[in-house]
């Protein structure tokens, strides 16, 4: 199997054009097409890991974070980042980061940290803009459900908890095929007039080429009309922050007891009790102070995240419970998440969990 298999995969799960500017998702060494010979799942790439990585005869590092968030201009093992990266390009291991993208994704980071706190009823907390896309095409009437089902198998078509959505209309498409065609209906040289569907259909904007490919291949006509609009809507299954409900309201203090075991967290950073139940939950691993205001009017009764500053814990304006977990901590699932997902699609392939505990941060 070839790296670029995984890549594919990976792809698949949280594409590229998901990630926020700032970040550096995608192969940062190596190359698509060497034979792949194992992996290793990890939060961040770290030399050590590379080291492990090399001792297990894998050479891909599938990793959270990037290790190269901004262009290097000496390589001269200066600091850790100089070193990693040294140390993959001498054994000729790839590095891999799927980070903001894989945040941004329902069944992502949050999803899976939702999940071990038990959450229910799930929905994104701040909905990425500008990912979706409408498409407008016209068919015969007799080839409409065939293209139409090429659409929705490609991709298109879902709303929600809702697929294979579409608005259709009749009516008159006309044209007149030129000398060197051999037209679907009509003849050459004759304007034709023909009873044709209008179909229309929403699609992740990544999903373009793909949706582009199956209509073409399913469309009858040797010049395929649609158009393709970019649109304001956010995606409900795209962005950041997940927020869900608990089976039962849980005391305060007894739901932070439960976070400190679940993630293995010896102290939790909060703001003050508020006595009253916790029933609405919004989570987002790492960095997220960001989302505090989004978590207030989602109406969460506590919002758990990391990385949060002095002055960002005034933002709750003592109508919220935030607690801070610890970056690495709110993220750790993450590796399970990775492997859990390559092992299914590659059953028969070598996927480890790193045993290397990144985390730079230490309690005392």
């Amino acid at each position: 199997m070839k790296i670029s298999a995984v890549i594919s995969f990976l792809e698949s799960l949280a594409h590229p054009s998901l990630q926020e500017s700032y970040d550096n998702t995608g192969l940062i060494t190596g190359e698509p097409g060497w034979e792949c010979t194992g992996i290793i799942c990890t939060l961040d790439a770290t030399e050590e890991v590379i080291k492990e990585a090399i001792s297990n005869g894998c050479n891909l590092v599938v990793a959270h974070h990037p290790i190269l968030f901004s262009g290097l201009k000496k390589i001269n093992g200066k600091n850790y980042v100089e070193k990693a990266i040294i140390t993959a390009i001498k054994k000729d291991v790839a590095i891999y980061a799927i980070h903001t993208n894989l945040d941004n994704v329902s069944t992502g980071v949050n999803g899976r940290i939702a999940s071990m706190l038990g959450l229910k009823n799930n929905f994104i907390l701040a909905e990425k803009e500008n990912t979706l896309k409408k498409l407008f095409t016209f068919v015969p009437v007799k080839s409409a459900d065939l293209v139409r089902q090429a659409i929705f198998e490609a991709g298109g078509g879902h709303i929600g908890n809702y697929s294979e959505c579409s608005f259709n209309a009749e009516g008159t498409g006309t044209f007149k095929a030129g000398d060197d065609t051999k037209p679907y209906v009509g003849q050459a040289g004759v304007q034709h007039a023909e009873k044709e569907v209008k179909i229309e259909v929403i699609f992740p904007a990544y999903l373009q080429t793909r949706i582009l490919t199956s209509l073409k291949k399913a469309h009858p006509y040797e010049e395929v009309a649609y158009d393709i609009i970019s649109l304001a809507n956010t995606h409900s299954e795209t962005g950041a922050g997940i927020v869900g409900e608990l089976e039962q309201p849980t005391d305060e203090q007894e739901f932070l007891s439960r976070i400190k075991k679940i993630f293995n967290v010896p102290v939790v950073r909060h703001t003050a009790f508020l006595n009253k139940p916790v029933k609405r939950v919004a989570v987002c691993g790492g960095a997220g102070s960001f989302l505090i205001s989004k978590a207030l009017a989602a109406g969460a009764d506590i919002y758990i995240t990391a990385d949060i500053k002095y002055h960002e814990f005034f933002d709750a304006n003592g109508q919220m419970l935030v607690a801070d977990i610890g970056h690495f901590e709110s993220e750790q699932f993450t590796i399970n998440l990775l492997q859990e997902v390559l092992e299914e699609k590659f059953p028969t392939f070598a996927v480890l969990k790193t045993g290397v505990k990144t985390n730079p941060v230490h309690y005392f």
